[in-house]
């Protein structure tokens, strides 16, 4: 602690990649593209740039589920963009996502390509396309969106406050630890005692709102995130996020997505690249595949 109490900021603040940690070698204060490299396109209507962090899922959870619903026109490429390779600051992801954050979709099945970012985006883009886990109208409605850009605004200070102190900064400090240790288990409790009263998180239906939140909450809550942070947290006394963590997780479409642009953990739970149903059989055959 002596270090962190001691440290007074400057007049002007000065970069120094040195305290990225995990991330020094991509962090930058700027914005725009770094090198030149088109993206590739592939048959299906829909092309995602992807990688299978909790952000990505949420979208491939998504496109299963409106697959496994019948909506064969969410048939999608996933392309692998590896951000710790710096594949977000390409000319051609820069193009469709001038932030070059990870998920970016372009949507092709029209006159002309659409480019949609920000997860919370492309999730609401594709309910109202399909006209699927999304209510039209009213209260529904209002309840959905709201749970959705709660998880929008709350996640940030999970993975970028809590997950990054904890297991991703050069050192660990007390204080940071503690401040976002103590908003983790608030956001945990706020998502309890919710489920305490409703089967899903916008009510008696399974929706987007569940599909933003289970990637994060509900991996948490299965201790998958951040290493040994479950035990840190004690996920274990929130019953009802498990008891709908549970619920949620044992959906094939879930399963599916979950695998989809990911690059570590088990091997047999990892597509790095998805193009066509039938690719989950080649990684893990008990994921299965789709309804036709």
């Amino acid at each position: 602690m002596d270090q962190a109490s001691s440290y007074s900021p400057p007049k002007v603040w000065v970069n120094d990649q040195q305290n990225g940690g995990a991330f020094a070698g991509i962090n930058r204060p700027t914005a725009g593209a770094r090198q030149e490299k088109a993206l590739p396109v592939g048959r299906h209507p829909l092309q995602l740039y992807s990688l299978g962090t909790p952000n990505g899922v949420k979208v491939t959870i998504m496109l299963e589920e409106l697959l496994a619903a019948g909506h064969g026109g969410a048939e999608y490429d996933a392309w692998l963009i590896e951000i710790g390779k710096g594949d977000q600051f390409g000319s051609g992801f820069v193009e469709i996502n001038p932030n070059s954050k990870i998920p970016a979709l372009v949507d092709r099945s029209g006159a002309e390509p659409v480019r949609v970012f920000e997860s919370g985006a492309i999730l609401v883009h594709l309910a109202e396309k399909f006209g699927a886990f999304l209510p039209q109208a009213g209260a529904a409605r209002a309840e959905c969106l709201s749970w959705l850009f709660w998880q929008v605004g709350s996640g940030p200070f999970l993975g970028g406050g809590f997950g990054h102190f904890y297991a991703y900064a050069p050192e660990k400090l007390e204080y940071p630890i503690n401040r976002f240790a103590m908003e983790a288990k608030r956001q945990l409790d706020v998502l309890d005692q919710r489920l305490a009263v409703s089967e899903y998180i916008a009510g008696s239906d399974y929706t987007v709102a569940d599909m933003a939140i289970w990637p994060w909450y509900g991996l948490l809550a299965k201790g998958e995130l951040y290493g040994d942070a479950g035990t840190f947290l004690q996920v274990g006394q929130y019953q009802h996020l498990q008891r709908w963590t549970a619920l949620v997780g044992s959906r094939p479409a879930v399963q599916r997505g979950a695998m989809v642009n990911k690059v570590n953990g088990d091997p047999s739970r990892q597509l790095r690249e998805r193009h066509d149903a039938s690719d989950f059989a080649a990684v893990a055959p008990q994921a299965g595949s789709p309804p036709a």
